[in-house]
């Protein structure tokens, strides 16, 4: 288990599994580029990057999110620390399984003094909380669309999902993992105010996801008023769908198909099939660019802080008090 744990926490591991990630997310967008360029000429660039703008927003509040769950749990970070270690971590997505971006945001959250087990406790819960997001968005609108009664039966996988994420359930489930895995018990429980404020998070997150789609949707001549449901629904199932087949990196083929499925009724098979293909392209951007731009705010905070005189620079009591008046549901050990 040493072994284990000196491996992952090697600096060539970690850089590998971020240039390995980012390979393969720009291969994505190379192996696609014809049928995207395609897609863009009847959407338009404009358009495009409306879209990628709302993923954008879509991603900062799946961030708040993790940040939720792991103060909760009792390790605060800040907003820029918080944003290099799941935005940076996620890119194992692109990367056949689920545990890729649980192991890397162990790591990084290591660097700042989170212990490992309370990482991943934060990261599987932050999947459950997102994948019930994404059928509570779904079950909401979908059925103004007429498209609940082909898809009922996915709706439920929410059914165990409330029932772990019940904080007494959840909170045993965690003490029993972590005997079972020889780790010490968290220290702090989860509180329903703090799955509440996840949960709601989520949803503001799978809103703006279905923007994404409503957007281009509305470019292609659809009526934007039954679009809009019709968009958070199709995007919020068609993730839901690809999010349980593991095998397939960040849900790649079988939420592409759904969400054309789920659209083409209304607009038809070619313009649904263009949108899939915008969506898929700006979804990888996004991922890049948050990861990107995450990295280097962190870096250039470091810079700043290394410059500080030594007699000014804030201690790790002052920087842990500072974290914790954020508002963020954090109890007190």
């Amino acid at each position: 288990m040493a072994v284990i744990s000196r491996i992952l926490a090697s600096r060539i591991l970690r850089w590998g599994f971020v240039v390995l990630t980012i390979s393969i997310g720009v291969y994505y967008v190379v192996d696609q580029w014809g049928d995207i360029h395609r897609g863009l000429d009847r959407i338009g660039l404009p358009v495009a990057l409306l879209s990628l703008v709302c993923v954008l927003a879509a991603l900062t509040a799946a961030m708040w999110v993790w940040r939720v769950l792991l103060a909760g749990l009792g390790s605060p970070l800040s907003f820029s620390v918080a944003s290099r270690v799941l935005f940076v971590g996620q890119l194992g997505k692109y990367i056949p399984g689920s545990v890729w971006p649980v192991l890397a945001q162990m790591e990084l959250a290591t660097e700042h003094q989170v212990p490992r087990h309370r990482t991943a406790a934060a990261s599987v819960i932050n999947m459950g909380v997102s994948l019930l997001g994404a059928l509570i968005a779904a079950f909401i609108t979908l059925p103004f669309t007429g498209g609940f009664t082909k898809y009922w039966w996915a709706f439920f996988m929410a059914l165990p999902l409330l029932a772990c994420l019940y904080p007494p359930v959840l909170n045993w489930l965690l003490r029993l993992g972590f005997k079972i895995m020889k780790r010490p018990p968290l220290e702090q429980p989860l509180t329903g105010k703090v799955i509440a404020i996840a949960v709601g998070w989520s949803l503001i997150s799978w809103i703006c996801y279905g923007l994404h789609v409503w957007v281009q949707m509305a470019r292609l001549g659809a009526h934007a008023g039954s679009a809009l449901p019709l968009s958070v629904g199709a995007f919020a199932f068609a993730w839901a769908v690809g999010f349980v087949i593991i095998l397939a990196p960040a849900g790649a083929g079988f939420r592409d198909v759904l969400l054309v499925a789920i659209l083409a009724p209304t607009i038809g098979v070619g313009p649904a099939t263009a949108i899939t293909l915008v969506s898929r392209v700006v979804t990888t951007l996004a991922d890049l660019i948050t990861a990107s731009v995450a990295v280097i705010s962190y870096k250039r905070h470091k810079r700043r802080a290394a410059a500080v005189a030594p007699g000014d620079r804030v201690g790790p009591k002052q920087e842990e008090r500072a974290v914790a008046e954020s508002p963020l549901p954090v109890r007190e050990n």
